[in-house]
């Protein structure tokens, strides 16, 4: 609390909001925060390249949206920064994946739909955080959002911080792996930005080596078609006997 209208806002009370809304972000339990400015040109570059190599497949939606998602200020006009936030999903009492799928009479469901579904939870925690925000400076503008929007996510998450795109295209962190949701606020509030992790894959390509269907066609280019997780949740028709 305390804080003027963040319109008249300086460099001094922009730092100190940027440190509360992390602290604020933890304690309602994301495992890290961090804030990015909207320049995904480098993204947009390598989005168009994707999809003229038709790797969204059936997913008109990605290239429906086409350039809007790596421009956030023409999702939400007068968007200055992205507050990006991770939450892991994982949890010491489900068992584990190698186990269950030694079980061939069982099915095996993903690590992250075992819980709630996580879009109710984190848009809450995201609104509530908006809220302290909110409550401290007065009226923003803002929009939250989990998975809800053509938003690069991954892209933002790196830019604020929050860990490195693996060769995989998830983004991955040294401690958290990549078992964790994302979500951002989109917002006109001119904070501090964060600076990129380190890319830490170095020689490594045990993603590509270990993915059955070998949808990893190249280091950080995923074709969904032959993707498990597009052929289980994306793709209407008959999945191909190969895969």
């Amino acid at each position: 609390a305390g804080f003027v209208y963040h319109g008249a806002m300086n460099a001094t009370t922009l730092d100190q909001l940027a440190a509360n809304i992390k602290t604020w972000g933890d304690e309602l339990g994301f495992s890290a925060v961090g804030i990015a400015d909207v320049d995904l040109a480098n993204a947009e570059e390598k989005l168009l390249h994707w999809l003229e190599q038709n790797y969204h497949g059936t997913m008109d939606y990605m290239a429906r949206h086409g350039v809007k998602r790596a421009r956030p200020a023409e999702l939400v006009p007068g968007t200055l920064r992205v507050i990006s936030v991770r939450h892991d999903y994982s949890v010491d009492e489900v068992r584990d994946s190698h186990e269950v799928l030694q079980d061939g009479e069982r099915a095996f469901v993903a690590r992250y739909a075992l819980g709630r579904d996580y879009h109710k939870i984190l848009r809450g925690k995201l609104k509530r955080l908006a809220e302290k925000i909110e409550a401290a400076i007065g009226d923003f503008q803002h929009r939250v959002f989990t998975d809800s929007a053509p938003v690069m996510e991954v892209e933002l998450a790196v830019k604020a911080g929050l860990g490195w795109r693996g060769k995989h295209t998830l983004l991955l962190d040294r401690h958290g792996g990549s078992l964790f949701f994302l979500g951002e606020i989109l917002t006109d509030l001119a904070l501090p930005i964060d600076r990129p992790v380190g890319n830490h894959c170095g020689s490594c390509q045990a993603c590509i080596d270990i993915c059955p269907t070998r949808a990893i066609v190249a280091p950080y280019v995923l074709d969904a078609r032959r993707c498990i997780s597009y052929l289980t949740i994306e793709h209407k028709g008959h999945i191909a006997r190969e895969f």
